[in-house]
C-alpha cells in the first residue's frame, strides 16, 4: 500500500484545507424546509492495484494477493467514498450518540478500511492473536500511537480535529486505512452501489467534496431548494 504514499499525502493536504476550521463552532439550530443531497459516486478509470506481501504473521495475515487501490462495482460505483459539505454554520442536530465508532485489526486489516466520523471518540480494537502497534497521523503529525499485544483489547482514543487520519500499523507495514473526521453532521460514506445521501440540508448553497484516498478530493457547488431532493452524480478522478 505504501507504493501509493504521494497520493494519500496529497489526500491529506488537500482535505485539511477544505476542513479548515470555520469563524465559528457548528451551531445546532432547526431546520425549516430542509431539502436532501443525494447521488452516486463513480470512478471510470482503470482500476490500479497493489502486491500485498505479508512477511510475518502469515498464518493469520495470509498469502500474497492483489488488492485494489479504488473498488469499483456496477456502472463504476465507488465504494468507501467520503462525501461532505464543507463550512456549515449551523443547522440539523448530530445524530443521537450510540458506541463510539471502531477502528478493528482483523487479519492484518483495517476494518473499516475507510470511514468517516464525527470529531471525538474512535475504538481501536485488536482481533488478532498477536501484536498491533496503530499509528494514526494527521498528515505528519501522529494523531494517536498504540501498542496492542493482546487478542481483543480495545483502546479508545480522542480525535477531535476535523481532517484525514491516515493509520498505519507499525508491526505489518503493508496494512493501511482511513478516517476522516468532521466538524459537522452533513456527511455520508457510500455504500457498494456508489449511492449517498445527506438529508434535512437547510436550503441554500454550499460546497459538496468526495473524496477517496486514491483520488483526493473533488469539489462540487451544489443548491439546494426548500424540501427538494438535489441529484448528483459525481466522477472522481487521480
Amino acid at each position: 500500500m505504501k507504493t501509493i504514499n504521494w497520493i494519500s499525502g496529497l489526500a491529506v493536504i488537500v482535505f485539511a484545507a477544505t476542513m479548515s476550521a470555520p469563524a465559528q463552532a457548528y451551531e445546532v439550530s432547526p431546520v425549516t424546509g430542509g431539502g436532501t443531497i443525494e447521488g452516486t459516486i463513480v470512478y471510470r478509470g482503470d482500476v490500479p492495484t497493489t502486491k500485498i506481501i505479508p512477511t510475518k504473521d502469515v498464518e493469520v495475515c495470509g498469502a500474497p494477493r492483489e488488492d485494489p487501490l479504488i473498488r469499483v462495482g456496477t456502472d463504476q460505483a465507488v465504494e468507501s467514498a467520503v462525501v461532505y459539505l464543507v463550512e456549515v454554520a449551523k443547522g440539523k442536530a448530530w445524530a443521537e450518540p450510540g458506541k463510539p465508532p471502531e477502528l478493528n485489526n482483523i487479519k492484518c486489516r483495517f476494518d473499516p478500511q475507510v470511514q468517516v466520523i464525527p470529531a471525538g471518540s474512535l475504538v481501536v480494537v485488536n482481533s488478532d492473536p498477536m501484536l498491533h502497534n496503530t499509528h494514526g497521523y494527521y498528515g505528519k503529525r501522529t494523531a494517536f500511537n498504540l501498542a496492542l499485544p493482546n487478542q481483543g483489547q480495545r483502546i479508545p482514543v480522542e480525535l477531535n480535529r476535523a481532517g484525514a487520519v491516515r493509520i498505519d500499523c507499525d508491526a505489518h507495514g503493508w496494512m493501511e486505512g482511513w478516517v476522516y473526521v468532521v466538524d459537522n453532521p452533513y456527511y455520508a460514506i457510500t455504500g457498494a452501489d456508489g449511492k449517498f445521501s445527506i438529508p434535512d440540508v437547510p436550503p441554500g448553497n454550499y460546497t459538496l467534496v468526495a473524496i477517496h484516498p486514491l483520488t483526493g478530493p473533488i469539489e462540487q457547488p451544489v443548491t439546494v431548494a426548500e424540501s427538494q431532493p438535489t441529484s448528483l452524480t459525481i466522477e472522481l478522478k487521480k
